[in-house]
Formats: structure tokens, C-alpha cells, sequence
């Protein structure tokens, strides 16, 4: 295969790298791309030192490309998709940009990987990160019984803001242990030593679009617009790995040991479950892993058709370059 990563230089770029390269994805040839500021940078990747390439609109930059992931933000994921995809590139898209387009399938392997294999515009939305760690869980679940209604509060790590979130919260941490005012530029607030409750900005109807991507990417994904879905998104003095308190209503009764079973016979997924041992999945722990890890299971006491459980999973490996390489694996392994 011949591959591309736009946004090279990034958290999610520099982590498909390592992706791509821990699960021995066939490469023939790797061309980098990225901002003029990124040009000339050089990234070793198997041993090679590859100089990074400035993004242009010229569509030869793409010819004999196959697999090409994009992860440099929404705004030029849309100025650049017909320069990437006008060769016949496929281009695995990390943004919100085309997401909620009806020809643009959202595909999360674990759960709807055919969906992958009709794309009429050669692009393929990942979904965001929250949401893939989500359906990842429920869709064992979903399979015992259909689900009627999600609801679900998060507990983001600076991670989803990026590298720069990340070092402010350390800076933060530093100055406040040193007696200085910490600097506040990356959140609405002081996130050290806090949390808030505002990830993304809010909606008309009192929603931020973090919370509303979980909603109706959640309903794309599991084919069901009817789908009844809830969400408060809040970010958490973590550095990395999102964790996730998920209830989840079914059409009939799902015990606890049917739900234990299925997920430990999902793709994707790792129980992490004994509390009278104090195991159950936290972040601290699972920043690298690929999977998405579940813990205490338990029937939902006010709601008699419903369970709720916790979920941990790093959101730059399966919520962002490990999904998009899953998703070429897909596709190379269904191909025609």
C-alpha cells in the first residue's frame, strides 16, 4: 500500500505512525504532508527519515496513493478532500467535516465496518473520539438486546485537546505549586485541580457540539435515528485516556452475566471488573492501550430494563489513529 498522513506533525499523526507501524501495515511507501510551518521537518518511520511536505491543491500530490489519513482539522480536511481523493485516493478522515454527510459512511470496525465499502466520494469519516469508545462497548450489548436509550457522562482527558492542552496542565500544576497565578489558554478555566463541565462550545439548546456529536454520531453509526441518546461531556485533570459512566436501556432485561459474557467476547474490549479486588478500569493505567476497557457492571436500580457500567480507552489510539488504521485494515481485507 501506498500511504499518506495529512497533519503529520500532530498528536493523531504522529500516533497513526506508530500505529501503522506496530500492526505492520503493509506500507510500500509513506508520504507526509502538513502546514508550511511543518515543511521540511523530518519524521523517521521503520527506519527511514521521511521529510514532511507542505500541503498544496495540486492533486498529483495524491497520484498512486491509496490510503490517505487526514487529521489536521475540519477546516482543511473540506478545502483539501477533492485534491486528495481526485486520483482515486480513499481518504480516512479524523475531523468533524464530513461526518454527518449521508454519503460519507462513519465506521467504527468493531460495529459497522461494511459500512466502509460504500463510499461513493472515496471518503470515510472516524468518528469522534467519545463516540467510537462508546458504541465499541455497547455494541455487544445491542446484539443481546436492542438498545432504546443511551445516557452517558464523560470524563475527558486535556489529551483531547491536544498537546498544547496537555502542557498547560502541567504548566498549571507547576505554578500553582509555586505560588504563581497558572495561565489559562487552552480551556475556559483553570483545569488543574478542577473540572469542567464545557468541552467544545454549547448549542442553542443548551448542548455543547461535543455532546451532540455523541448524539447523532451514535445514532449514524448503529443505523437508528430514533435512537434515544444523552450526553454530559466534561473535562478532567487527566493527561490521557477518556473514561465514560454509561446507562444504557434495553427492550428486554439483559442480566449482568449475559452483558459480562458479551463483552468479553467483543471485539475491542476488555473487562475490568472485580471490585471487591478494587479493579476496574482508570486512566492512569491504560494511556496506550488500544483497547476499550469496561468495569463495574451493574443492573441499573431505576430502571429495571437497563445496565450501567465504566469505560476507559485512550482517545489518540482508539479514538483517533487506531480506529482510521482499522478501518484501511477493513478495507483492504474486504476488497474485491
Amino acid at each position: 500500500m501506498n500511504i499518506a498522513i495529512v497533519g503529520a506533525s500532530g498528536a493523531v499523526g504522529q500516533e497513526l505512525l506508530k500505529v501503522l507501524d506496530q500492526r505492520n501495515f503493509p506500507v510500500d511507501r509513506m508520504r507526509l504532508f502538513g502546514s508550511s510551518r511543518s515543511a521540511g521537518r523530518k519524521v523517521n518511520f521503520r527506519g527511514e527519515e521521511i521529510t514532511i511536505e507542505e500541503l498544496t491543491d495540486d492533486p498529483e500530490l495524491f497520484r498512486d496513493i491509496d490510503y490517505v489519513f487526514t487529521s489536521a482539522g475540519a477546516s482543511t480536511s473540506r478545502r483539501y478532500a477533492d485534491t486528495i481523493t481526485a486520483l482515486g485516493a480513499v481518504m480516512i478522515d479524523n475531523s468533524s467535516a464530513f461526518r454527518m454527510d449521508a454519503d460519507v459512511p462513519l465506521v467504527v470496525p468493531e460495529v459497522n465496518g461494511e459500512d466502509a465499502l460504500d463510499a461513493p466520494r472515496r471518503i470515510i469519516g472516524n468518528p469522534n473520539c467519545t463516540t467510537i469508545q462508546m458504541v465499541v462497548a455497547l455494541a455487544p450489548i445491542h446484539r443481546l438486546a436492542r438498545i432504546r436509550r443511551i445516557r452517558v457522562a464523560t470524563y475527558q482527558a486535556a489529551s483531547g485537546a491536544g498537546q498544547s492542552a496537555m502542557d498547560e496542565l502541567v504548566a498549571q500544576y507547576a505554578d500553582l505549586t509555586a505560588g504563581r497565578t497558572p495561565k489559562v489558554e487552552k480551556f475556559v478555566a483553570q483545569l488543574a485541580y478542577n473540572v469542567i463541565p464545557h468541552v467544545d462550545v454549547f448549542t442553542d439548546n443548551g448542548y455543547t457540539k461535543e455532546e451532540m456529536k455523541m448524539v447523532n454520531e451514535t445514532r449514524k453509526i448503529m443505523h437508528d435515528p430514533d435512537l434515544r441518546v444523552s450526553a454530559t461531556c466534561v473535562r478532567v485533570p487527566v493527561m490521557r485516556a477518556h473514561s465514560e459512566a454509561i446507562w444504557v436501556e434495553t427492550e428486554r432485561p439483559v442480566t449482568v452475566d449475559e452483558a459480562r459474557e458479551a463483552f468479553a467476547q467483543a471485539p475491542g474490549v476488555e473487562v475490568m471488573d472485580d471490585p471487591a479486588a478494587n479493579l476496574y478500569p482508570m486512566p492512569l493505567g491504560l494511556a496506550g492501550c488500544d483497547p476499550v476497557y469496561v468495569g463495574r457492571i451493574r443492573r441499573d436500580l431505576a430502571d429495571d430494563n437497563a445496565l450501567t457500567f465504566w469505560s476507559v480507552s485512550d482517545q489518540i489510539r482508539k479514538g483517533a489513529a487506531l480506529n482510521a488504521v482499522q478501518i484501511a485494515e477493513y478495507l483492504i481485507a474486504h476488497k474485491s
